[in-house]
């Protein structure tokens, strides 16, 4: 039903074969959006527009890696999976269209985040006498990176919760349920920081918006305990699938 190839990905049987142009189309997607975080798309002809170029390089850094991160998590999907139906081909365009859309802000976000941090060193010289947000301003930009963040990781969620649903059709193992099922459980977890943070932004006194970013400190302890946890069945899952594998051979 489905062709095999090689796994980089242990316990669990990639599904998805040669790249589609849903996948090609998204990647190229992606690309753009990275295109749109560059500082400038011209080659400075002066030290102090180099030297705007270069202040922008710690943001741009943290708005990359977020991106490859949701461009991982798009990929691994569909090679696990390699599910091209409407439903998926739905919320695969949501999903780029979300990106694509929230490139500007969470290039802002970050870019105003790190100048205040670094009292302005990292803006570019034409932004730095002027404030780049007014306080009455901050719970609007948290909750439109709240909105933002929690709409990517729910259609991921979405995306998995239709995997699952179709986990016989896919012929998916104990151990690859358990992964789909830990995957929709994250990308919940994810979506619902974001909410969180966006409800905490529009309810807080002005002057105490901010602190609803302080909700995404919580991702790496929810990493580490759920990790834990949810990592020890995992392996043991992981182990059964692997002894039932051999005894097949053997036998």
């Amino acid at each position: 039903m489905f062709r095999h190839h090689l796994n980089p990905e242990p316990g669990f049987h990639w599904r998805g074969g040669e790249i589609t142009r849903l996948e090609a189309f998204s990647d190229a997607v992606f690309a753009f959006a990275v295109t749109l975080l560059v500082v400038s798309l011209e080659v400075p002809y002066t030290f102090d527009e180099l030297m705007d170029v270069i202040r922008g390089f710690p943001a741009f850094a943290i708005c990359f890696s977020m991106l490859l991160l949701v461009w991982y998590n798009h990929a691994k999907f569909f090679r696990r999976y390699g599910m091209q139906d409407p439903a998926i081909q739905a919320l695969n365009a949501f999903l780029l269209f979300v990106v694509l859309f929230y490139v500007y802000p969470l290039k802002f976000l970050f870019t105003m985040l790190i100048g205040l941090m670094t009292n302005g060193a990292t803006l570019p010289h034409a932004h730095v006498i002027h404030d780049p947000i007014s306080q009455h301003e901050v719970p609007a930009l948290m909750a439109i990176y709240g909105l933002g963040y929690a709409a990517v990781f729910g259609i991921f969620a979405w995306m998995h919760a239709i995997a699952y649903k179709r986990r016989h059709i896919l012929e998916l193992t104990e151990l690859e349920r358990f992964k789909t099922r830990r995957s929709m459980q994250d990308h919940c977890a994810m979506a619902g920081f974001g909410i969180l943070s966006t409800v905490l932004a529009v309810t807080f006194p002005v002057k105490l918006s901010g602190f609803a970013g302080w909700v995404y400190m919580f991702i790496g302890p929810y990493y580490t305990i759920t990790g834990t946890i949810m990592g020890k069945k995992e392996k043991l899952l992981h182990e059964r699938q692997l002894k039932e594998e051999t005894e097949k051979v053997t036998t």
